[in-house]
Parts: C-alpha cells; structure tokens; sequence
C-alpha cells in the first residue's frame, strides 16, 4: 500500500511535469513567432531587393535604348553632313570649272 509521502511525492513530481511542459510549450510558442517574424523581414527584404534590381535593370534597358538610339543620330548626323559638304564641294567645283 502507497504511503502518504509516496503520494505527495508523486503529485509534487507532477505539478513539477506541467509547469515544465507549459514552460517549454511557451519556450516553442515564442520560438515560433519568432521565427515567423524573422521570415517576414526576410522575406520583405528580399522582396525589396527584388523591386530594386528590376528597376536597375528596366533603367539600365531603356538608358541603353536612349543612348543607341542617339548614337544612332549622331552617326545619321555625321554621315548627312558629310555627304552634305561632299555635295556641295562638288557642285562648287563644277561651277568653277564652267561645267555647271
């Protein structure tokens, strides 16, 4: 037959038990939100980093485009000039020869 003190010994161990369960389970539980905040962040800051680059890389696209596109003017300059001054060279060179 159990004792008294084998009794309370027991119950004693028990309350023991769930104080310590309920304190690990408070232990996870913060764990847990923990970790869902710190992959919130993180996940924001990757999504931040992801805006970012596609903005550099639209920027990067539409500033090469611009700077083509004017390089390709320039270059029409260039060449409509000298074929202008080519031209009108050589329609001076004709009038002075009397052939024009």
């Amino acid at each position: 037959m159990p004792s008294v003190t084998s009794a309370i010994s027991d119950f004693t161990n028990a309350v023991v038990n769930i104080f310590a369960q309920l304190g690990q389970s408070l232990i996870a539980v913060f764990q847990a939100i923990i970790a869902l905040f710190w992959n919130a962040i993180t996940s924001i800051l990757h999504l931040g980093q992801s805006v970012i680059q596609l903005f550099f890389e639209l920027f990067q696209g539409v500033a090469g485009f611009i700077v083509g596109t004017i390089g390709n003017f320039l270059i029409l300059g260039v060449l409509g000039g000298g074929y202008y001054f080519y031209t009108t060279r050589q329609n001076g060179r004709k009038n002075r020869l009397g052939k024009g």
